[in-house]
């Protein structure tokens, strides 16, 4: 599987982000958060965003470093989503908190929050199909 992060996957619509805000559910695994609703109209298989908010780190070069070592993290692990997810999904990323993790923390942190989700999501499945 190639490691690329797409145009196509890229999540730019103000309308699924403010979706993910109102309807959204999130997972969680301190400092990262990950908001995400299921698409029914979209094609291709993940959107995905990330957000550092200005609130925690009020420098952009700050926040855009951070920015970027969410997307490369995102990119490394896609696979672990892609693998267990069938249905199609718009996802939010945050950075939430004043701490500066290095990126090997960060990444730790991301494998982690990817598998919470893919736990979450089964078993919200499996009831489906149960029922």
């Amino acid at each position: 599987m190639p490691f690329t992060y797409p145009k196509s996957e890229k999540l730019k619509s103000t309308k699924t982000i403010g979706s993910l805000f109102t309807e959204g559910k999130s997972v969680s695994k301190y400092p990262l958060r990950l908001v995400y609703i299921k698409e029914t109209h979209s094609e291709s298989g993940l959107k995905f965003g990330v957000s550092v908010s200005k609130k925690y780190f009020k420098k952009a070069v700050d926040r855009n470093y951070y920015k970027r070592v969410l997307r490369e993290c995102y990119r490394l692990n896609q696979d672990l989503l892609k693998q267990n997810i069938k249905a199609t999904y718009s996802m939010m990323f945050f950075y939430q908190t004043k701490e500066r993790l290095t990126y090997q923390e960060i990444f730790e942190k991301t494998q982690l929050l990817f598998a919470k989700f893919i736990e979450s999501e089964l078993k919200i499945e499996e009831k489906k199909e149960s029922v």
